[in-house]
């Protein structure tokens, strides 16, 4: 009993052992990667300033916006993140990570989507609606809540109106649906 008691005991230190290289070996790579990170951005960001690069986009697109600290601290998030997965497969938890971070970036798109769509839907099919049936056609006047004007344009997701102002709106084609339109004879 004893010889099997100390093997054992010899067992779960070698378990605990790797477990403690494993933790040890993930922090070193942590802070080799983050220290790496760090000076590889810190080298972009002097190397774009010394270049230009932003005074050379602006002249280039007229935007006002510091793109070299941008790449610099991308090129760091980057380097950092690759750090993070490689401390994450010492430790055997890559497989688990980076599916839950496949499941959130698919959330997040499909989130993304999902709101960008959420008004092009109702317009194209209110648009469709009111050119298939010809309910209103260009050069018509109408009035739809508190606008009132002549129809210039109908395209498949709105329609413009000139009001007696020479005022342009462009009104939604789900407003048509939702609201009493009044057609006025012309």
């Amino acid at each position: 009993m004893a010889l099997t008691d100390s093997i054992i005991n010899i067992s779960d230190a070698f378990v605990q052992n790797q477990l403690l290289i494993k933790i040890v070996t993930a922090i070193i790579i942590l802070l080799i990667g983050f220290i790496i990170g760090r000076i590889v951005g810190r080298i972009i960001l002097k190397l774009l300033k010394e270049i230009e690069f932003d005074k050379t986009i602006r002249k280039a697109t007229g935007y006002q916006a510091s793109f070299s600290a941008l790449l610099s601290k991308s090129s760091s998030y980057f380097i950092y993140f690759l750090a993070i997965l490689m401390a994450l497969e010492s430790l055997g938890l890559t497989p688990f990570v980076l599916n839950m971070i496949s499941v959130v970036i698919l959330l997040i798109v499909g989130i993304s989507v999902i709101l960008a769509i959420k008004d092009f839907i109702p317009n194209f099919i209110a648009g469709y609606s009111v050119r298939k049936k010809g309910l209103y056609k260009q050069g018509d006047r109408i009035k739809v809540g508190k606008v009132e004007g002549k129809i210039t344009k109908i395209s498949l997701l709105d329609t413009h109106v000139v009001t007696k102002k020479k005022d342009m709106i462009v009104i939604p084609n789900s407003y048509f649906i939702k609201n009493l339109v009044i057609k006025k004879s012309r």
